[in-house]
């Protein structure tokens, strides 16, 4: 991993790696590729056993960022809103067109294959984005509710947004070039010259 992402991530996102070599015998890549075989680790979390679940989200959730990161561009960022250090639950990845989301939430919601009130797993974007990311969404075909909280699911979701967004800031950047361009010179004639 390079040096942009924080010591913490880098860790959690390696142990995931080590976890499901060690559940399924093969070595996640930090590529899309892969997203499939931990789609599958998932699928497999014992129930009713709240701090192996932690431990899973937490570190799957760094590894999937991580997957994001490397793949849209972007950044990890920290917060600390729960506690001094903030935990992975605050972890959040800021791709470059604004558009963020919590990995860890969109792991728990994998493994519940629902939305949970205590973990954010939805997109966010900056306010004057957040209209073209709701049509976009809801331009999306319906699909089951596996893929939908699947971790391939999401990305494919979260690449088809990330395209919108990119597209219209070209666009805004256009129309504002355009408006700072001087008016050209009309060659028809406006009227008589005296």
């Amino acid at each position: 991993m390079d040096e942009a992402v924080p010591a913490r991530v880098r860790e959690y996102a390696d142990q995931a790696v080590n976890y499901v070599r060690n559940a399924l015998g093969i070595t996640l890549e930090y590529d899309s590729n892969t997203l499939p075989l931990l789609d599958h680790y998932l699928r497999n979390v014992p129930e009713g056993a709240p701090a192996t679940i932690k431990l899973v989200v937490e570190t799957s959730g760094a590894y999937f960022g991580e997957v994001v990161r490397r793949r849209l561009g972007g950044r990890w960022e920290l917060q600390a809103s729960r506690s001094e250090v903030g935990g992975p639950e605050d972890w959040r990845v800021v791709l470059p067109t604004g558009l963020n989301f919590s990995p860890t939430g969109f792991v728990a919601a994998a493994i519940a294959q629902a939305d949970l009130d205590d973990l954010d797993s939805e997109f966010d974007a900056p306010p004057r984005m957040k209209v073209y990311v709701q049509q976009a969404l809801e331009r999306m075909g319906e699909v089951s509710v596996e893929d939908y909280y699947s971790l391939c699911g999401r990305l494919d979701t979260l690449e088809h947004v990330h395209e919108v967004l990119v597209a219209v800031a070209a666009q805004m950047m256009g129309n504002a070039i355009d408006d700072e361009a001087p008016e050209t010179a009309n060659d028809e004639p406006s009227g008589p010259v005296n």
